[in-house]
């Protein structure tokens, strides 16, 4: 999880969001979908957290969108 806490931020700054509203709506979905491609590194993260969009929480899937992902 420790790579996780670099994904969503990175991803917010460009956007100047709250990082950590980031991490607390994607971190459930980190765990419980891209558990395995944790320590690849953030981009991979990332596209898991793409490839799972459809079963994604609300909360992160608005997150991902507001920041064009």
């Amino acid at each position: 999880m420790c790579r996780f806490l670099f994904v969503i931020p990175f991803v917010l700054i460009a956007s100047g969001a709250s990082a950590q509203q980031g991490h607390d709506a994607c971190a459930r979905d980190v765990s419980r979908f891209c558990r395995a491609v944790m320590n690849d590194g953030d981009s991979a993260v990332l596209a898991c957290l793409k490839q799972h969009r459809a079963r994604l929480s609300k909360a992160c899937e608005k997150v991902l969108t507001d920041n064009g992902q």
